[in-house]
């Protein structure tokens, strides 16, 4: 009897301290709940109106004006074969009185960055403009002038007088800006002054149509009228400039475009210092590194900017060659040619920097002293192919092309000089995959496997080393109206 007692009595315990233990963790739970709660709490703010507040001072509203050769009419308001574009017509016709000159209006918006008085807004916005008026948000009005544009990023920097300190905003770091975090849009859309609308960042690193492209795409609304206006985080810091949406109807639908602040921030800085853009200049044509030139390169990645040519320039002084593939600039990795190109147009002009860079089957550092894009601009590369063995006329159907020593009669049909150094593609198979890549009749083949090519005889030879060397495709160089690039093409049935 007394033994059951004692493990009835060790039973009670063990359920007592199980109850206990049960008991603490669900309490514990309940306190984590709660401070989830509150921290959730802190980073979602109930009302954004804060911030609006703290904010608003600094967006303006932008009002331009501008004198138009001659009065279209009301063109563009029906669709071009309806039944009414006749009555359009004569309306036009009957009240053009001439082809006077007249005066025509356009808003936008933009922000203050400092408190004595300069403006950042789009080009497109003042861009042929003669008067331009900033409006503040207690409708005080004066009169801006252009300090800078850059229609590269379609940023504008200007700036007004005033008798006091002007409440201004910063730029933050829109590369700590993610997808899923809140963003508010301010501006003056469609002309209905002071606006504010919250959304989200929808995605990053979004192209349009420039080189130096690198804008947030958002779901705040953004309409006509928003353009040039900042785009915030929830910390008050400008992170985009808002420039363009994508829209059938020309509203917004919740596809809108903001270029980043990491982009705008050196371009307003450097309009405010020179009144112009002075980008880095490497001097190169590149393209990107696709998964078959990686192969032909023998690169485990298909990553960096590929050289097609190297012209007269900073990178011909330090040694880059074509058939180099750049992997790093300045100490920051390339993935693509858009991410080249910004960092090169980022980087100062006459500072040398070490680019790392693949070449054969080895990496190496060249150091390269940048020049200035904006004086290189219009520059014509030069061509370095030499002069042409006499008398070849060797013809020959390789890799899906047809294939041609350069003639006289080649040089005649294709309209290439007679001293260009190469095989001249003088027709494609349509099924090919050269045809696919983009090779068409009269392309110039100067080199296969990163070596010149002068005869039938060499690129069947550079196709049989790549095939011994266990490679499915050859890197061809080719030139099209002088404008070389490299095309890898498979081997393995050639």
């Amino acid at each position: 009897m007394k033994s059951r007692s004692i493990a009835k009595t060790a039973t009670q315990s063990v359920a007592s301290v199980t109850i206990q233990m049960a008991a603490a963790l669900w309490f514990s739970l309940f306190v984590l709940f709660v401070m989830l709660q509150a921290i959730s709490a802190e980073a979602r703010p109930e009302s954004l109106a804060p911030l609006a507040d703290q904010v608003s001072p600094s967006v303006v509203n932008i009002t331009t004006s501008a004198i138009v050769e001659g009065h279209t009419g009301p063109r563009g308001i029906v669709p071009e074969g309806s039944p009414f574009e006749e009555f359009f017509r004569e309306f036009r016709d009957r009240n053009r009185q001439g082809n006077r000159p007249r005066r025509s209006s356009a808003l936008g918006s933009g922000f203050i960055i400092s408190e004595d008085g300069y403006v950042v807004t789009n080009n497109h916005v003042i861009d042929g403009a003669d008067e331009i008026s900033v409006e503040f948000l207690d409708g005080e009005e004066l009169e801006a002038t252009v300090v800078g544009t850059d229609p590269n990023t379609d940023i504008a920097l200007l700036k007004v007088e005033s008798d006091s300190p002007l409440p201004f905003v910063s730029f933050g770091d829109s590369d700590t800006a993610l997808v899923g975090d809140w963003v508010i849009a301010v501006g003056n859309p469609l002309g209905q002054g002071f606006s504010v609308s919250v959304g989200i960042v929808s995605a990053r690193n979004r192209a349009l149509s420039g080189s130096y492209d690198d804008y947030i795409q958002t779901d705040a609304a953004i309409n006509r009228g928003n353009s040039g206006g900042p785009l915030f985080d929830l910390n008050g810091e400008v992170i985009g400039v808002n420039t363009a949406i994508l829209s059938p109807n020309g509203g917004s639908i919740g596809i809108g475009f903001s270029m980043a602040s990491n982009v705008v921030a050196p371009v307003v800085q450097q309009l405010r210092e020179f009144g112009e853009t002075r980008r880095g200049w490497l001097g190169v044509r590149i393209q990107d590194v696709t998964p078959d030139v990686a192969e032909a390169l023998g690169l485990e990645d298909a990553t960096g900017a590929l050289i097609s040519d190297v012209p007269a320039g900073p990178a011909r002084d330090a040694g880059f060659r074509a058939g180099d593939v750049i992997l790093s600039f300045d100490g920051n990795e390339v993935e693509d040619t858009r991410e080249l190109v910004r960092q090169v147009g980022a980087a100062e002009v006459g500072r040398t920097v070490e680019v790392v860079v693949h070449r054969g089957n080895k990496s190496m550092i060249l150091d390269v002293t940048l020049g200035r894009r904006e004086e290189a601009e219009g520059a014509v590369p030069v061509s370095t192919t030499g002069p042409n063995s006499e008398g070849e006329t060797n013809e020959a159907e390789i890799l899906g092309l047809s294939l041609s020593v350069v003639s006289r009669e080649v040089a005649e049909r294709f309209d290439l000089s007679e001293d260009v150094e190469g095989l001249v593609v003088t027709d494609v198979e349509p099924t090919s995959e050269a045809y696919e890549k983009g090779m068409r009749s009269g392309d110039l083949i100067t080199e296969a496997g990163q070596e010149k090519v002068t005869s039938i005889e060499t690129l069947s030879d550079r196709i049989a080393e790549a095939k011994d060397a266990g490679r499915k495709s050859l890197l061809l160089l080719v030139e099209r109206a002088g404008d070389p690039r490299f095309v890898a093409i498979n081997v393995e049935e050639g």
